[in-house]
């Protein structure tokens, strides 16, 4: 029995401004797999998983979740969304439970948390580490705890579907191997998860299912890079171990 198709991109064209950045890709990624969008820096990556959220509307094609088409989607808790850390905090005196907490606004009724959401936040906040900096403000933390903080925030949610992009970028080793067993715990637990990667690093033995962009095209969907050999496909420059180390600024919410 085939497993449900959880995202499917079929003929997606995608547009910045007036730029084509997506030609015409098809992608499906059925329930419980981990499928990484590879690709060198301008290939189209983050635009496709930014259009299967919504967030770049497709200006052909079609983009369902669940089965569902995107515009008709209303259960939005049941995917959780990792943004590259390349928007700042703006300054905002928030702690870091307060951050994970805004995760789990969609399970809430009317806004109001009960116990089932505050043990949701602590767990995870502790999946990723983070449970003993629960009341320190995020302006306090590294780069790589920055990050652990927004997956912590998708967490939360207790998705089915786990969109990541670039979740290793600018991320010390020692968080990068947090991140992993915290992804190996959720891939455990059935979490189907599509993700954008620079580098394969500490995630690589996850991945079931590479999809590798050019120029906004789809040139290869199979095996990792590593099982098929780095110059194997044309158009992925970046396949490297790790991650160089650094901080960067804590990312948006869903629809940031």
């Amino acid at each position: 029995m085939t497993a449900e198709t959880v995202v499917e991109l079929r003929g997606v064209r995608a547009e910045l401004g007036a730029r084509p950045v997506l030609r015409g890709i098809d992608l499906a990624v059925r329930r419980g797999e981990v499928v990484a969008l590879l690709g060198a820096n301008g290939s189209g990556k983050s635009t496709a998983v930014r259009t299967v959220i919504g967030q770049v509307p497709a200006v052909a094609g079609a983009v369902e979740l669940f089965g569902t088409p995107l515009r008709a989607l209303r259960d939005w808790a049941r995917l959780g969304y990792v943004p590259q850390r390349t928007t700042a905090a703006g300054g905002v005196p928030a702690t870091v439970t307060e951050i994970v907490s805004s995760g789990r606004l969609a399970r809430t009724r009317f806004g109001r948390f009960g116990r089932a959401d505050r043990d949701a936040v602590r767990r995870a906040l502790d999946l990723v580490g983070m449970g003993d900096r629960a009341h320190d403000p995020v302006t306090a933390l590294s780069g790589g705890q920055h990050q652990r903080v927004l997956i912590a925030r998708a967490l939360a949610v207790e998705p089915e579907l786990l969109i990541m992009d670039e979740p290793m970028a600018g991320v010390d080793l020692a968080s990068q191997e947090i991140l992993a067993t915290t992804l190996r715990t959720q891939v455990a637990a059935g979490t189907t998860v599509l993700l954008v990667l620079h580098e394969l690093g500490p995630l690589e033995p996850l991945i079931d299912r590479a999809v590798v962009l050019r120029d906004g095209c789809v040139t290869h969907d199979g095996p990792p890079p590593r099982a098929l050999g780095q110059h194997a496909l044309p158009g992925h420059d970046h396949v490297h171990p790790h991650a160089p180390g650094g901080a960067a600024p804590i990312g948006t919410g869903l629809l940031g």
